[in-house]
C-alpha cells in the first residue's frame, strides 16, 4: 500500500519496491531514505533492511562515509592510524520534497546535515522501467550539490588509510543466502577480480535471482566498482576510490546507476544484453 511517505514503485501493475523517506533509525545509523524491500517481478527479495551483520545497511540508496569528516554511511568511522571507531560525528539524509511522483518513479530533494548545518542538497531521480516478462530496470540518479560558502571533500575509508575499502555512492545491499552469489564482469569472475576495478557492468547472481549494475553516464564509468560476496552480498560503486573528491561551493556531482532485476540466474551473455537494453531506455 502506498503512503505519503513510503511510495511502492510498480512495473507493469507489479509492485517492486518500496522508498521509505523518513525512516525512524538511530542516529549512529545515518537515518536516510532508502529502497526495501526490492523485488523481481516474481516477488523474490533481493535486498535487506539493518542484518545482523551491519545493521546499517539499508537496501538500496546513497550512504558516504566521510563528507568533510561527517558520517552519512553509519556505524564506526574508519580513523587514520586507529581503525573503525565510534564518533558523535553522523549525519543524516532528510527528505524535503517529491517533485514528481508516477507509479513508476520519482523526483526527490533531499537534505544532507551534519552538526546542525545542511552541506549538501540533493536531487533524486529514480525510475522503473519493465524490460522482459522476467526483468526490469532500476534506473538511480543523485546529483549532490555543495550549499555552503566553503570547498567540501568527499572521502572513503580508503582514503583514510584502509586498503580496499573506497566504498561510498550509490550501494545496493542484496539478499544473504546460504551460498555466497556469483559475481562477475564482462571479462572476470569473482570478488578478488571484480572488486576495486572498473568495468562496463557487473553481475550479482543469487539462488534464484540476478542483479546487473552498469555506470549509465561516462564519469560514473569511471568509479570502480565496490563488491562483497563472501562476508555479505553488496555492490556499489566508489567515489573516492584512491583520493578524496572535491566538491566546491554551487558545484554539484552526479552519478548514474541502472540495474537490472531478474528472475533466474542469467549467464554472461544474458546480462550483457539485458543491461545493453536497459541502459539505450
Amino acid at each position: 500500500m502506498t503512503t505519503p511517505d513510503s511510495p511502492v514503485l510498480r512495473v507493469a501493475g507489479r509492485p517492486v519496491g518500496r522508498y521509505v523517506t523518513r525512516p525512524e533509525l538511530p542516529a549512529r545509523l545515518s537515518p536516510r531514505p532508502y529502497l526495501h524491500p526490492v523485488t523481481t517481478l516474481a516477488g523474490t527479495a533481493v535486498t535487506e533492511l539493518s542484518p545482523a551483520d551491519h545493521l546499517h545497511h539499508l537496501g538500496v540508496g546513497v550512504a558516504v562515509p566521510d563528507v568533510e569528516g561527517f558520517n552519512f554511511w553509519g556505524g564506526r568511522t574508519y580513523v587514520r592510524g586507529q581503525g573503525p571507531t565510534e564518533l558523535d560525528n553522523h549525519g543524516a539524509q532528510r527528505h524535503s520534497s517529491f517533485q514528481l511522483r508516477d507509479p513508476d518513479g520519482f523526483v526527490e530533494e533531499l537534505r544532507w546535515i551534519a552538526a546542525g548545518a545542511e552541506l549538501l542538497r540533493e536531487r533524486r531521480t529514480v525510475a522503473a522501467t519493465e524490460l522482459t516478462d522476467t526483468a526490469w530496470a532500476l534506473d538511480f540518479t543523485f546529483s549532490l550539490t555543495n550549499v555552503t560558502s566553503d570547498p567540501l571533500s568527499i572521502g572513503s575509508p580508503a582514503t583514510n588509510g584502509r586498503p580496499g575499502a573506497a566504498y561510498g555512492g550509490f550501494f545496493w545491499r542484496a539478499r544473504k543466502e546460504d551460498r555466497a552469489p556469483d559475481v562477475f564482469t564482462p571479462s572476470a569472475d569473482g570478488e578478488s577480480e571484480v572488486h576495486a576495478h572498473r568495468a562496463d557492468w557487473l553481475a550479482l547472481a543469487g539462488s534464484a535471482w540476478t542483479l546487473v549494475f552498469a555506470g549509465a553516464t561516462e564519469q560514473t564509468r569511471r568509479d570502480p566498482w565496490f563488491v562483497r560476496t563472501g562476508e555479505y552480498p553488496g555492490v556499489g560503486s566508489s567515489l573516492a576510490h584512491t583520493e578524496r573528491v572535491p566538491v566546491a561551493a554551487g558545484d554539484t556531482l552526479v552519478r548514474r546507476v541502472v540495474t537490472v532485476v531478474a528472475d533466474g540466474r542469467l549467464d554472461r551473455a544474458g546480462a550483457a544484453a539485458l543491461i545493453r537494453k536497459a541502459v539505450s531506455l
